[in-house]
């Protein structure tokens, strides 16, 4: 394997780096970019159809339930039973749009007292019953 230019002596071997397969990479690769660059840049225009703007959001009323520790419901801050909460949530299942029941339970209060106000919300047909916590301090 010869790798230098006209040497006779077999044991002085030329270390040059030849370029020319280098050179050939880089032309194709010349070549490449020129052909796909135009393809890139173009575009097609597409008519797009146009949509008026609607106002589509519809802020619900919020309603507070709050369960105390001694099991005791409040609606709005208002102290109701379990046959006045049925009634209230019923009322609230009918309006249109649902208000938006905030549950707040006692962290004292007995797990019954709250499954027993989210059975009612659902008998009633609440759709959104969400409950609120404090975050640890």
């Amino acid at each position: 394997m010869a790798f230098g230019g006209g040497l006779d002596d077999q044991e002085d071997v030329v270390s040059e780096i030849n370029v020319t397969p280098l050179v050939d990479v880089m032309l194709v690769l010349l070549v490449i970019f020129i052909l796909t660059v135009p393809v890139l840049t173009q575009s097609v225009g597409v008519d797009l159809p146009r949509a008026d703007k609607v106002n589509t959001v519809v802020n619900p009323v919020a309603v507070t339930v709050s369960v105390n520790a001694d099991g005791t419901v409040l609606w709005d801050g208002v102290p109701v039973d379990d046959a006045k909460l049925a009634r209230v949530l019923q009322n609230a299942a009918q309006t249109d749009p649902q208000p938006e029941i905030r549950l707040y339970g006692d962290r004292k209060a007995a797990y019954e007292h709250v499954i027993r106000v989210m059975a009612a919300a659902q008998k009633a047909g609440i759709e959104k019953l969400g409950f609120v916590t404090q975050p640890r301090q």
